[in-house]
Order: structure tokens, then sequence, then C-alpha cells
């Protein structure tokens, strides 16, 4: 009688022991590390979370036709608690970082950080450019934020700065649902190849006096343009330059980006704009800081072809205001940037992706909050919701394209504050913009 009690007693106890082994919650790298299709490291990251991992997420070339092939993207997670809001980091480009951005940190918001594919380490071994469109991408950020929700179950925002913002927009377009929030900063929503807005925001942004005198440098570099292509020629020999257009068409092309970089950037005060007697050094050295070369130059253009592409095809890009210095160019109707295409690959664009997505932003978008810089050039572009009150857009007064949250007027960072709250239900401290 005793020895079958015993054995009762060890039945039970072992029953509770593999009991208590099952409902034991897996840790997170486990849990990351049974998800499909999915590789994943522990690594040294943003100290400010309280871990970090580096995965790789392995993704259909053609979202459509699997048997295409694969690639693999990468993601980058930083961790602080599950029970806390997701920030979804949407490059438009690689990873810039692997800090916090700001919503992650205003929020106290676990971050994933989604680099774009066809950038730097999310490339597959060969680039079919018909497959980098918008709806891949999305899906691709589909795929990562629906194996990411099955751990992390608290609210989600989605947000990207620039390129990232415009991805930012796209994403939401195709899933609607993925996340809770969006918001893009400095997103522009062109509707043409070469949006013609852009011109008339330099035309009129800022004051008279700062035009005039961004126009009038451009003319002294242009009419002094044989004593500065010696220039820009020990220059490419310094960085390691090459310019398959010519060193005059990069000059001519830097020439009339100048007046686009010093809005966009905003780094440039318009006492430092040289007058028209300043030496061709002294012009050649303020193009240079305002307007980096580096843009038109072989290598760069490589590894930002995929934007070049995109730009060309499907999201649109911007063109030069030529007719004010027609005189000065040899060719002026193929200042364009064509020459950034892949070798052998068509540039048609097909306007209907963007104006699917602005009638959307009008109509149907909710819960998106957009950013953006008054005098920014991109934002002559900037997306008009038309009256679409299920939308908010705030812009910052003289602000540039690195305009952020922190970056307006103290009682306009709180409405937008406020907007994040009503639209996430959860109280925000407003003063952590300013400490961070």
């Amino acid at each position: 009688m005793k020895i079958k009690k015993l054995k009762y007693l060890l039945v039970i106890a072992a029953i509770g022991l593999v009991t208590a082994c099952q409902t034991q919650p897996k840790d997170l790298l486990t849990q990351l590390s049974e998800l499909p299709n999915v590789s994943v490291e522990k690594i040294v990251g943003d100290t400010t979370f309280n871990d970090y991992y580096e995965m790789w997420f392995t993704q259909p070339i053609d979202h459509e036709n699997p048997k295409l092939g694969t690639f693999k993207q990468r993601v980058l997670l930083g961790h602080r608690d599950l029970s806390k809001p997701m920030v979804v980091e949407i490059q438009g480009y690689n990873i810039w970082t692997e800090k916090a951005g700001e919503l992650s940190k205003l929020i106290d918001a676990n971050q994933l950080t989604i680099e774009h594919r066809y950038f730097k380490q999310s490339r597959p071994d060969s680039l079919q450019w018909d497959k980098l469109t918008i709806k891949q991408a999305a899906a691709d950020q589909h795929a990562v934020i629906q194996a990411l929700k099955k751990i992390y179950k608290n609210k989600w925002i989605s947000t990207g700065i620039s390129k990232g913002g415009q991805t930012t927009i796209y994403h939401r377009f195709f899933y609607p649902d993925d996340v809770d929030v969006s918001v893009p900063y400095v997103a522009p929503m062109n509707l043409s190849r070469e949006d013609e807005r852009i011109h008339k925001h330099l035309a009129s942004v800022g004051d008279e006096l700062t035009r005039k005198k961004i126009k009038d440098f451009q003319i002294a570099c242009f009419e002094k343009k044989a004593e500065l292509i010696p220039l820009l020629e020990q220059l490419a020999l310094d960085k390691d330059y090459q310019f398959s257009i010519g060193l005059e068409k990069a000059l001519d092309l830097n020439i009339l980006e100048y007046s686009f970089s010093f809005w966009q950037w905003g780094n440039t005060n318009s006492d430092e704009i040289p007058g028209s007697d300043a030496s061709a050094e002294e012009l050649f050295q303020h193009l240079t800081k305002t307007s980096s070369f580096s843009f038109f130059e072989d290598k760069d253009i490589i590894k930002q072809q995929p934007f070049f592409y995109q730009a060309l095809t499907e999201i649109g890009m911007y063109s030069y205001e030529v007719s004010p210095f027609a005189k000065y160019l040899n060719a002026p109707k193929n200042l364009t940037f064509d020459f950034t295409l892949p070798k052998g690959v068509e540039g048609a664009f097909m306007p209907e992706s963007m104006l699917a997505v602005n009638h959307w932003l009008q109509t149907d978008a909710d819960k998106m909050l957009c950013i953006y810089g008054e005098y920014d050039t991109w934002s002559a572009t900037q997306v008009d919701l038309n009256g679409n009150d299920k939308c908010k857009k705030f812009i910052n007064p003289a602000g540039a394209h690195s305009t952020r949250i922190k970056s307006f007027p103290p009682e306009m960072q709180k409405e937008i504050v406020k907007a994040l709250e009503t639209w996430l239900k959860m109280d925000i401290d407003e003063e952590k913009l300013i400490r961070n």
C-alpha cells in the first residue's frame, strides 16, 4: 500500500514539474528565434534599451511570386519591455543608426528598425529592378510587423524620416491595420516624375533678399566656371571622386542644386553667401559646404541607385529651374537625373501609385500625423490632407528638413503630443522632448 502511494505521489510530482516547465514563459531571444524565416543574434546596440537584437528576415523578391527567389532583410530590435508600445522606424534607405529615435524616447517604447529592400545589406544577389516598388517594400514591412506582433501586444506606431516618411505612408496605404498611429517626418508626396511645385517653392520661400543672394551666387559660379573646374578636379583627386558625367556637367548640376540644398538643410546663413565679387576659391568653398558634390559622384550614385530608380519610376523627384541660367549651360534639356538610372534600365514613370496614395490620404487615411519644416524644399510637395480631419499636419515655422517634434515652438509641441495622446490613449511626458 505504501509503495502504491509513493508511486502515486511521484507521478503527481512529475506532472506538476512538467506543467511548471510548460507554463514558464520563454525568454525573448527564444521567442524571436522561433519566428519562421528569421535568424537572430543578441548584439551590443543603443544601451538606452535593456536588450538589443539584430535579425535577418528571409523575404521573397516578389511577394506575388515566391518562386522568383529570396533575399535577407536586416532588422534591428531595441527592447525595453514586452508591456510597452512598439515604434517601427521604417527606413527609406539603409539603416543609418542603431540609436533610439525621437518617438521611442518620447513614449519610452521598444523600437523596431527595418532596412529598405535593395539598400546596403538588404539586397538580393541579383537586382531585379522591376521588383523595387512601394507595394513590394510594404509587403516586406508587413511581414516583419506581423511576426513581431505575436510577441509585442501593446500599441504600435510607425514612423520614418524623409524617404522613410514616404515609405511609412506607403506601408500604411497598403496595410492600414498594421499599426495604430503613423508619424511620417518631412515626407514628400510627389505627384509627377519632376514635380514642378519645387520651382514655385524656391521662388517664394524665405525672404526676397535671401532668394536674390542665392541667385546672384549661382550666376557668379557660372560666370567663373572656367576657374571652378580646376578646383573641382583637385577635389575629385583629394576625395577619390569619379564623375562619369564629366566635370563640367557635375559642376553645372551642383550649382543648380545649390538653392535646393540651401533651403532643404537650413545650415547656411544668408550672410555667409559670397557676393559676386568673391574669388573662385571663395565661391567653390561655399558651394561645396552647402551642396556636396558627392550627390553626383559615381560611387555614391551606385549606393543610392535604388532611391533614384524609385524616384524616377514611381515616387517622383524634382528637376532644376534652368531658364534663368540657360546662357551658361551647354545642354540645358539634358540636366535631368536620368544618368543615375542603372545601365540598360528604362526610367518610365508610373503616376498611378502616387495618385492612388494621394487620394487615400485625402479620404480614408486616419491617425496619420505629418511633420514638416516650413522652409524645407521638400515641403513644396508635402502631404495635402484636403480637409481629411482624421489626420493631422504640423509645419514648423522656418523649419528645415531636420525638423523634429522637439524643433517646434512649445505650444505647437503640446498640440502634437495631445494628438498622440488622444490617438494612443496614453499619457505622454512632453518634458522628454526637452531632455532628449
